[in-house]
């Protein structure tokens, strides 16, 4: 009898999602008695009523490594510990529906779940293990921000899309004496902006690991700018960072768009645009490094799986492919470290932190 293996996608897409599921199968497909599964739209297809699910086979994944996104699709709202149930009076309230989950899983023969997700993510593969799931975790965000792992598949390519971004603003910067300003993800880690900025050649980086002053800003920004108001300048700001208006309040959230107030504010004389790069970090073809890390990844979860190693992540550290315990990676965050060597080349070559 074959064994069984459930692969599920949760959290938000990143470029590598489809490297990393065609790497599971491929690498099943070596062996005799294994069969993978993809549940449909996170753990949504393993909990309704029949299930929706999607035997995965080598033909099946033929070529799907160089899509981004996911075939299984994915959601970053369908927690099984706090899962929206709809009541006999139509109102819907969260449930704890994990029981039904597991039963499923021994229902359906299932021996194990590989689980490809985030922060929040692995935060449900670790309380299904505490319960006795069989489950292997592997790392996946554009943010780069698990601490457990060097680098986490969808972070490169996110990287170079907002490389790309910067390139495009600093020509039309130029060309108009404009200051421009680029709001890129990073909630809690700066990690795309600091490699856009130093990539792309920005002027200001504003991450939230470092809390700025506007101030600051508008001193590097007038060190851009002429006499006669000829010059340009190029911000590059995560969503998360933020600074402290004249009353020490702080300001976040739509962060270009306060940047943008703040500068008006001043009547700094400088024509200011701002892009929201928004879902285009996530979307499109993941590069070479994000495929062959994806790969990686998916190939050592099999083999964790194989070898019964469960209740582990499989990470990429120190350059060598190896797992970490689930609890040893909840609430770590991969924060840019100040003394970082990146932070000292930015500023180096002359980049504001506004600090």
């Amino acid at each position: 009898m074959k064994q069984r293996i459930l692969i599920v996608n949760s959290g938000g897409d990143c470029p590598g999602m489809n490297a990393v599921i065609r790497a599971i199968v491929k690498r099943a497909s070596r062996e005799l008695d294994w069969e993978i599964i993809g549940s449909i739209n996170g753990f949504d297809g393993f909990l309704a009523e029949p299930l929706e699910i999607m035997p995965l086979t080598k033909d099946v994944v033929e070529g799907i490594h160089i899509y981004g996104g996911t075939i299984l699709t994915t959601n970053n709202k369908r927690n099984p510990f706090c899962y929206p149930v709809k009541q006999e009076d139509g109102t819907i309230l969260n449930e704890d529906v994990s029981d039904k989950l597991i039963y499923n899983l021994k229902v359906f023969g299932f021996d194990a779940i590989i689980h490809i997700g985030g922060n929040e993510s692995h935060k449900i593969s670790l309380k299904l293990a505490q319960k006795g799931v069989n489950i292997i975790g592997i790392p996946k965000t554009i943010n780069n921000d698990l601490a457990s792992t060097d680098y986490s598949f969808g972070f490169q390519t996110a990287a170079q899309v907002a490389t790309e971004a910067v390139d495009k603003l600093v020509t039309t910067a130029s060309s108009h004496n404009r200051v421009l300003i680029l709001e890129v993800m990073g909630r809690d880690a700066g990690w795309i902006a600091l490699h856009a900025a130093v990539a792309g050649g920005a002027d200001v980086c504003l991450i939230p690991e470092i809390p700025f002053s506007m101030d600051k800003v508008i001193e590097k920004l007038k060190s851009r700018y002429s006499a006669d108001g000829r010059g340009f300048a190029n911000i590059v700001v995560a969503e998360g960072a933020y600074f402290k208006d004249e009353k020490g309040a702080i300001v976040s959230g739509n962060i270009a768009s306060k940047i943008t107030a703040a500068l008006k504010k001043i009547n700094f004389e400088a024509d200011i645009r701002e892009t929201i790069l928004g879902h285009l970090q996530r979307g499109g073809t993941p590069n070479a490094f994000d495929r062959i890390l994806a790969t990686e990844l998916g190939v050592k979860a099999f083999e964790l799986v194989k070898e019964k190693k469960f209740g582990t992540m499989a990470i990429h550290k120190n350059s060598e492919l190896t797992h970490i315990n689930l609890t040893e990676v909840i609430d770590k965050y991969n924060k840019v470290n100040l003394s970082h060597n990146l932070i000292h080349t930015a500023k180096g070559v002359g980049i504001s932190f506004g600090d």
